[in-house]
């Protein structure tokens, strides 16, 4: 993780839980698993309010060592990955 000021950015890499395979079995690929990470205090909460308007997930929540996640599409299919830090 990257820190100037108020911005973060995380890279994801090889061990980590971006590189589990989803529910369809698919893995991940050059170039199709870039994506933004908003953080978020409650996932759930989240993932509601989306399913209600109609938001495509790519996977359910899953653990990882730093919190939970899930992965939905914004409005031109491209991945957004919502965390809730396990450190709260």
């Amino acid at each position: 993780m990257l820190s100037r000021g108020d911005l973060k950015l995380w890279l994801s890499g090889p061990g980590t839980s971006a590189a589990r395979p989803l529910a369809d079995g698919s893995t991940p690929a050059p170039g199709g698993w870039n994506r933004l990470v908003i953080e978020c205090d409650d996932l759930d909460a989240a993932i509601a309010a989306l399913r209600a308007a109609g938001a495509r997930f790519r996977s359910d929540p899953v653990a990882g060592p730093g919190g939970r996640q899930v992965l939905v599409d914004d409005p031109s299919g491209n991945p957004v990955e919502l965390f809730e830090s396990g450190g709260r």
